[in-house]
């Protein structure tokens, strides 16, 4: 049986780092969430202590990690999420600390934090770099609920999407266990889907039809600038979603190598959420 440790989890209001909150508790473990602003940050399981901190002004990490034996870490910071530069004192810290453990949820490229804790060969590190999230198929919510259907561009493109709980189960795992240094982790779900396979899998998980709308990319773009998208964002989607990589859309079997189970199916996922692509019952009275 694994010994109980005591792990600091940054970013721990993010879509990731409540999953890695959730799973370490339920493997036993003590859990420290570091947030910007501890007084607003909310919905956390019972046990958790929520600590107040900034990957931006390392000295601020300072109490957070005392008697922490493993960290888990994000590459961006700041109310603006701008690559961190400050991964260098962060690990001094972190070592001085008597942190054993390092995990880093890879940002999307190559970033200082990512780089500094890569070169670091005084601590166990490990790379989770998971594939497009399961939970960015909430952004058709509304758009269900309210006309249901569902715009896109690029309809056909494949993605081995992963249910995000899957990505905080392998940090828990890498941050508790031997075994996992020096390591980078493509974590996929089980299945290569296109974007009308996730829209059949809500439809069925809510119980009504949703109709899919392939937009042209002209369309998509006006779409997303509508939505408040950045130019650098639009040119992501653009190069995402119409040249997805062989990354993207290649089933890895990470999921199962380290935790021991299956990865979680999009059914699930949609299962889960399916109230929020349910319209909401009118008010009364």
């Amino acid at each position: 049986m694994t010994q109980t440790q005591k792990i600091l989890v940054t970013g721990a209001t993010g879509t990731v780092g409540r999953q890695v909150v959730s799973e370490l508790l339920a493997r036993g473990h003590a859990v420290r969430a570091l947030t910007r602003d501890a007084a607003r940050a909310g919905g956390f399981p019972a046990g958790v202590e929520v600590v107040q901190g900034d990957l931006t002004e390392p000295e601020s990490l300072t109490a957070a990690l005392e008697g922490i034996t493993g960290l888990h870490l994000i590459t961006f910071g700041g109310p603006y999420f701008a690559p961190l530069e400050t991964g260098p004192r962060i690990l001094e810290l972190a070592r001085a600390a008597g942190v054993q453990r390092i995990t880093v949820l890879h940002g999307g490229g190559p970033t200082p934090l990512e780089d500094a804790v890569r070169a670091d060969e005084r601590v166990d590190w490990t790379v989770l770099m998971p594939v497009e999230f399961m939970a960015n198929a909430l952004e058709w919510a509304d758009s269900v609920v309210h006309s249901d259907e569902v715009r896109e561009p690029f309809v056909t493109r494949l993605s081995a999407m992963v249910h995000e709980g899957d990505i905080g189960a392998v940090a828990a795992v890498a941050l508790t266990e031997e075994g996992h240094g020096r390591r980078t982790y493509v974590i996929t779900g089980p299945e290569v889907l296109t974007v009308g396979d996730k829209v059949s899998t809500i439809a069925a998980a809510r119980g009504r039809d949703i109709t899919l709308v392939e937009l042209t990319k002209e369309e998509a773009v006006a779409q997303w600038r509508a939505s408040g998208h950045s130019e650098e964002v639009i040119g992501f989607l653009l190069e995402a979603y119409g040249n997805t990589p062989e990354v993207g859309r290649t089933v890895t079997g990470t999921v199962e190598k380290v935790t021991g189970r299956p990865a979680r199916s999009f059914a699930q996922w949609a299962a889960e959420h399916a109230d929020a692509f349910r319209a909401r019952p009118a008010a009364t009275g």
